[in-house]
């Protein structure tokens, strides 16, 4: 039997919907499988720009790691100034590490490998500033101190030695990830040496050792005392003197002393005057005590005593001197 022209049409109108049915899945397939694609490549791309950035840190903190044993292990040799000096270039560095571990967060890697390593990256910086503290306090060393967000470690060398346990299983994470990445391992090497000596060696170190000395530098009278015989301060006849003290820290060490200033009087109306004065100098340091003024009165005799205290006196120094003062009678100069 023929087809009436209808049913041709409706003949014809399936085959135009399948048609278009098959073309919207082919479409629909190739978008999916354009989009997989590309979310590999993006992966593939995060993934190896990450282990980039990661390694160049690793690399910088294995460098770290050489150093710092090489100065762990012969620093006993150093002066005391070379050594801290030294300390405090390598805790310098870890604010860096800080940054960088940080910035390393983002984007979301799998297995969230990027936030482990920053988290063990922040771990090992806290480990290396309570290390160096430590260090530093076994020698009297001024610097370095923790920094103020620092999470103070009891034991941060075998802490460190955790970290690179952890880091040297979490490295292969992304091994079988788009782009196969290798991810480099950390080194141990200045935390096995300090848990096997600790400081041991450089608190043993001659050069290392504490040399404590402070001295009176110079003292300095106002007005201007008259010639006069060594150890006497002949002044003209005036109603005030003026007495300025330095002092200096011999020592590669904060030191803390204490200043005496005292005027007693051996005639006259005025009673005795006691000054007393507090420091702390830093290493190596010098500190001037500005004028003070004392009341005096022409024809007094007095003795003057300058002294201090907080260390013994550096070789060469002294830490207290004495003076006869003698005020010129009025109308004398």
């Amino acid at each position: 039997m023929a087809r009436t022209r209808a049913q041709r049409r409706r003949h014809s109108l399936f085959i135009l919907i399948a048609l278009v049915v098959t073309l919207v899945v082919l479409v629909f397939a190739r978008d999916i499988s354009r989009a997989g694609h590309g979310s590999i490549t993006s992966q593939r791309s995060e993934n190896r720009s990450f282990a980039a950035l990661a390694n160049a840190l690793i690399t910088q903190e294995n460098n770290f790691d050489a150093r710092l044993a090489v100065l762990v292990g012969t620093g006993s040799s150093l002066s005391r100034p070379v050594f801290d000096a030294q300390l405090n270039q390598f805790d310098q560095q870890l604010a860096y590490w800080s940054t960088a571990a940080e910035l390393l967060r983002r984007p979301k890697l799998d297995h969230d490998v990027n936030d482990v390593f920053a988290d063990l990256t922040e771990t090992r910086i806290d480990d290396y500033e309570t290390l160096f503290a430590s260090i530093a306090h076994s020698l009297s060393l001024p610097a370095p101190s923790p920094g103020p967000g620092t999470t103070p470690s009891a034991h941060p060398a075998q802490s460190l030695l955790n970290t690179v346990s952890a880091w040297n299983k979490d490295r292969n994470a992304l091994r079988d990830e788009p782009g196969t990445v290798r991810l480099d391992a950390l080194t141990n090497s200045s935390a096995t040496l300090f848990i096997h000596s600790a400081v041991t060696a450089l608190t043993a170190s001659a050069s290392l050792a504490v040399v404590r000395g402070i001295g009176i530098a110079a003292i300095r009278v106002t007005p201007a005392p008259l010639p006069s015989a060594r150890g006497e301060l002949l002044l003209p006849p005036v109603n005030q003197m003026s007495v300025g003290v330095s002092v200096i820290n011999t020592g590669f060490v904060t030191q803390s002393l204490t200043m005496y200033v005292s005027l007693t009087p051996s005639n006259g109306p005025l009673s005795p005057v006691h000054l007393t004065f507090h420091v702390v100098l830093a290493p190596l340091q010098s500190f001037a005590f500005g004028p003070r003024q004392i009341a005096v009165v022409p024809s007094e005799r007095a003795i003057l005593d300058v002294r201090i205290s907080g260390a013994e006196a550096s070789p060469n120094m002294v830490r207290s001197k004495s003076f006869r003062v003698e005020m010129s009678p009025p109308g004398h100069t």
